[in-house]
Parts: C-alpha cells; structure tokens; sequence
C-alpha cells in the first residue's frame, strides 16, 4: 500500500488515539504496519489477529479510508413495539391471569405467550421482562391474597379455621404449606396460651 504523508499521519494519530475504540486503533496500526512493508504473516502475529483479518482490514482502508476502520453494524435495524403493547402488557400484569389458563400469577414466559395466541401481539419474554423492571411490577410478590382456583375450597377453608377455633380435646393443630418458599410457623400453639 502507498499512503500519502498526511494519510500516514492520520494513521498515527488514530492509532495512538485514546478516544478511539482499541479495535479500530489495531486496525489503524495493521494498516500502518502493511505500508512500512512487512508480511503479513508478521503483522498478524503482532496483531494478534488472523491473516485474513489483516487483508479485511487493509481491503477496508483502501476502499473507504478511515471510514472502513470504524465498526461495521451488523443486523437489520430493531423492530420498534408500539406504545399500545407496553400499555397491554403492564394491563395483563396487574390483572389475574384468565381462568381457563390455571395460573395463578403471570410469569414473563406465560403472559409473552398468552399475548402471542390469545391477542395476536408477539413479543419476546424478554421484552416483558423489561418492562417489568423499568415500571418496577413483581407479579411474583403480590401483596394481595388470590382465591384457589380449586372448587372445594371454601369447605377446606372452613375445616382448618374450624380447627384452629375449636381444636378437638386440647389437640395440637399443626400447619404445613406444600409450597417449600413459606417458612412455618415456629411460635407456640394458640391453643397452648
């Protein structure tokens, strides 16, 4: 490659730069290196990079000068979600989920698919993810008590009250919970007062 001096200079700068990202700096010291006349082989062993990296980069300098120096983007541009589906998805989080569904709360997984069957809107699970932590929404930690979805449950309900009111002959009335993230209740016995 024969650069000019004043393209030679410009090199040095960026390659000497502190403002530039370091890969663009390597590339600019790659080029640098190609037009002192070394091998290819050379620079890329000082490079730390590929040969065919090296040829990229020259290839890229000499088709666009600095400009093929600076990072490439790569995909397509993102698919912007209208205002309409954040509003939606904020809507269904603080609503239960349907019945039909038997759930008890919405995960991120479960509204994003609920949304994709149900209303015709596809968004990433991650996506909902995102819009809980920016409007701070935690389904998981509900303050409000849900009713079971279970159809006897106002006669369980009454049978475990009934037993804390009125243990049978001084009994001791035990609690357990199937769910392993409540802890038990470690104090005395209210019938033991």
């Amino acid at each position: 490659m024969d650069l000019t001096s004043e393209q030679m200079a410009e090199l040095r700068e960026l390659a000497g730069s502190r403002d530039v990202p370091a890969v663009v700096a390597l590339r600019a010291r790659i080029v640098l290196w190609s037009c002192e006349g070394r091998r290819r082989k050379d620079i890329a062993e000082l490079a730390g990079v590929a040969p065919l990296t090296v040829d990229r980069c020259k290839a890229r300098y000499a088709e666009r000068a600095l400009a093929g120096l600076e990072e490439k983007r790569r995909g397509g541009p993102c698919t912007q979600v209208p205002p309409q589906v954040r509003t939606r998805v904020v809507a269904l989080t603080r609503m239960s989920p349907p019945a039909e569904s038997g759930l008890s709360r919405w995960s991120t997984r479960t509204l994003a698919d609920h949304l994709k069957r149900r209303k015709g809107i596809s968004v990433s699970w991650r996506y909902v993810a995102r819009i809980w932590r920016e409007e701070n929404l935690k389904p998981h930690r509900s303050g409000t008590f849900k009713i079971s979805k279970d159809p006897a449950f106002a006669d369980k309900v009454a049978d475990v009250v009934g037993l804390y009111l009125a243990p049978l002959g001084g009994a001791v009335v035990l609690s357990i919970d199937e769910k392993t993230q409540v802890q038990p209740w470690t104090g005395p016995s209210p019938c033991c007062r």
